[in-house]
């Protein structure tokens, strides 16, 4: 009878799967705990943090890895078995990673989106151990007979397994045959080493290995989320600037969500995925906040929107300025049909104007004197907002908090991006995210978590889907390799990095003074480094004068309104949108780009010559082509370099010194080559090729 080829489930990609097969595992004694072959720092894992999974995302190519060994010198396997949500069971093959650290390693592409499961399996492979022994000894003349003799008993041994297909079966026992019709001449040993070293062999013992000394590992959780929880180029814009219009007096008056429905279309026509708004509620006025955070507000400026609440309402409310619900659900729906997701900012604060000061004024700090402490970030002041203490009547607060997200999501919302979740305990996110994602699976919570690396790691494993990460602040080639490194081998089983690039309250030193290639170089990197960046309206204007003192814009949007001619400076020439609009169109036709894990670093001989690859294999990708991706990154905006560069094109199939044909995909240029290339960047014109190799030359 023909073999079968099992059906391949439609939740997973994976070039290391083997027909499913049941485990009989060896009978460990119950007053041990070691199993027979050890199973160890098996990840995907969140250590210390019992009950909550590791995270990926749908299409993620998530590396699993154990470490497996034994006594001795014989050889193991390991396999890993996979449950997806809807019940497929699937059986993977694990490669030992050349590093002698008994590492074992597969990558396997997850789709389905749910609640995953997995367990190791380690065994004795003996079919390995055998093919070691006998390719030295035959080849040396030692014990040559016996070598053929176990073998031949073992491909016996294997074809008696009557779930084998019948084709292979039969192949192994002409082989058994075969090698025990060997002699112990030149002529019979080099049919014995040929016989042994068959690939059509291997492959049968690969897929089904006679093993023995089964261990199973745990079984252990990984949740999957939407594509969206991981891949996405986000745009920040202040709905009230988009359609802002000044008088005959000269006072401006703010725009409403139909004006900002009008700029969806610039914003989409960039390659943007995801519009983000900063709060849209009622503005308190006590205390409110003039010009460039100026204590005394004018009567017509228009204070920050994160000082949440007045006579209007708080949280669950629409500033009268900018329209009513209604309003704001068909910006949502004009979204959509832009392809874009509304994001709205979640601040856990409260102005003193807001109902929740009145109705609950056990949720804040009382100070000594009878007022309520206000909010500070040393040296900054924040007179206008009142931080919530989560110490006082935490399930009264709680239940609010999801009253007010649950209402979002009734008008469309379904990505939340949370302001300073540091500053809150670390039960609530945890309680609050697993409470609100198991109603509504799709929600998406970004953490601007700009603190301390144990909270901001903390608070990914609690929950959060993305985090903003020190990627601002990280500008020389040093910072970044370290940076990279961290966010892609580190730390990925948990935190997904937003590269944003900048935000209404971060200008750094470099775009400050870095000029206009400054904006293309760290737009570049954020772009092809992580599969999720994003930056805040303004950036493609270059708009880079600082308060002095400070690493803000002056005249910043979060005090006053900010009025500008998108399309002017666009058809004038002075805009990064189309440089921005080419990222995004490099993103969405690379796969390779769209995966955090897969980034390797490489050399130059320049200490301002970032350079890193990104590789997606074909039996990984959803094109069924492998694709792979060059960036290198003048990172001194105030210059012009050339330098060597050092790459490991094995990583990506191409034999070392081999030669291969690339594409630059800004400029459409194209080059043959090699492991050593030689680059001229200039900082005025092209600071970065983003390279794509197109093939062996």
């Amino acid at each position: 009878m023909a073999s079968r080829t099992p059906r391949r489930p439609a939740a997973w990609r994976s070039p290391s799967a083997i027909p499913v097969r049941p485990v009989e595992p060896w009978p460990q004694p119950s007053d041990t705990v070691t199993g027979r072959i050890p199973l160890q720092h098996a990840a995907p894992a969140l250590p210390g943090f019992d009950g909550l999974a590791p995270k990926a995302f749908a299409g993620e190519v998530v590396p699993f890895r154990v470490t497996a060994f034994r006594e001795g010198h014989d050889r193991i396997g390991v396999h890993l078995r996979l449950y997806s949500p809807s019940g497929d069971e699937s059986l993977h093959r694990l490669a030992p990673l050349e590093d002698g650290f008994d590492r074992w390693r597969a990558e396997i592409a997850l789709l389905e989106q749910g609640d995953w499961s997995f367990r190791f399996e380690a065994f004795a492979d003996d079919h390995a151990t055998w093919h070691h022994a006998a390719m030295l000894k035959i080849a040396a003349g030692v014990d040559a007979a016996l070598m053929r003799e176990l073998g031949a008993q073992l491909y016996l041994r294997a074809a008696a397994d009557k779930n084998r297909p019948a084709a292979q079966r039969t192949t192994l026992r002409r082989a058994a045959a075969a090698l025990r019709a060997c002699t112990d001449d030149d002529a019979g040993r080099a049919t014995a080493l040929r016989l042994i070293d068959d690939v059509d062999i291997a492959r049968i013992f690969r897929d089904r290995p006679v093993q023995s000394l089964v261990t199973v590992g745990a079984t252990l959780p990984l949740r999957v989320e939407r594509e969206r929880a991981g891949v996405g180029a986000w745009y920040e814009l202040f709905p009230r600037s988009e359609g802002a219009w000044k008088d005959a007096d000269g006072i401006v008056h703010s725009g409403t969500f139909r004006t900002a429905a009008e700029r969806l279309a610039g914003v989409a026509g960039m390659g943007f995925d995801v519009v983000y708004l900063p709060p849209i509620h009622p503005i308190g006025h006590t205390h409110r906040k003039g010009p460039n955070n100026a204590l005394d507000a004018g009567p017509h400026d228009p204070g920050s929107p994160w000082a949440i609440g007045g006579d209007a309402g708080g949280h669950d409310s629409v500033h009268p300025d900018l329209g009513t619900l209604a309003d704001f659900r068909a910006f949502v729906t004009a979204a959509r049909t832009h392809g874009l997701e509304v994001a709205l900012d979640l601040a856990l604060q409260a102005s003193p104007d807001h109902p929740w000061v009145r109705e609950h004024p056990e949720w804040f700090t009382i100070l000594p004197d009878g007022t309520i402490a206000y909010a500070e970030n040393p040296p900054k002041k924040y007179q206008d907002i009142y931080p919530i203490n989560f110490d006082h009547d935490p399930d009264g607060i709680r239940t609010e908090v999801l009253r007010v997200v649950e209402h979002w999501i009734a008008q469309g919302v379904r990505i939340f991006r949370v302001d300073n979740p540091h500053t809150k305990p670390l039960w609530f996110w945890e309680w609050l995210i697993r409470t609100v994602t198991a109603a509504h699976p799709d929600v998406v919570f970004l953490a601007e978590a700009f603190t301390r690396p144990a909270p901001l790691q903390a608070l990914a494993r609690a929950g959060f889907q993305q985090s903003y990460t020190y990627f601002t602040w990280r500008n020389t080639k040093a910072e970044l390799e370290e940076f990279l490194t961290s966010i892609t081998q580190d730390t990925a089983d948990f935190l997904r990095p937003n590269l944003f690039v900048n935000t209404p309250d971060i200008l750094t030193e470099y775009l400050q003074f870095g000029g206009r290639p400054a904006y293309r170089i760290r737009a570049a990197v954020a772009a092809t480094a992580a599969p999720s960046y994003g930056v805040y309206a303004g950036y493609e204007l270059y708009e880079n004068v600082a308060r002095p003192g400070s690493e803000e814009n002056i005249d910043n949007e979060k005090y006053e309104y900010k009025v500008r001619d998108w399309a002017g400076a666009e058809a004038s020439g002075d805009s990064l949108a189309p440089y921005l609009r080419r990222l995004n169109e490099i993103r969405r036709a690379h796969p390779a780009l769209r995966q955090l894990r897969n980034l390797t670093l490489a050399h130059s001989d320049d200490d301002a010559i970032l350079v890193y690859v990104k590789h997606l294999d074909a039996a990984l990708s959803p094109t069924g082509h492998s694709d792979t991706v060059i960036v290198v990154a003048n990172l001194d905006p105030h210059s012009v370099r050339q330098t060597m560069i050092h790459l490991d094109t094995e990583r990506f199939g191409i034999p070392p010194g081999a030669p291969y044909a690339v594409q630059d995909l800004v400029t459409g240029a194209e080059w043959t080559w090699t492991d050593h290339n030689f680059v001229r960047l200039d900082a005025f014109d092209e600071p970065v090729h983003i390279v794509h190799v197109t093939g062996a030359s």
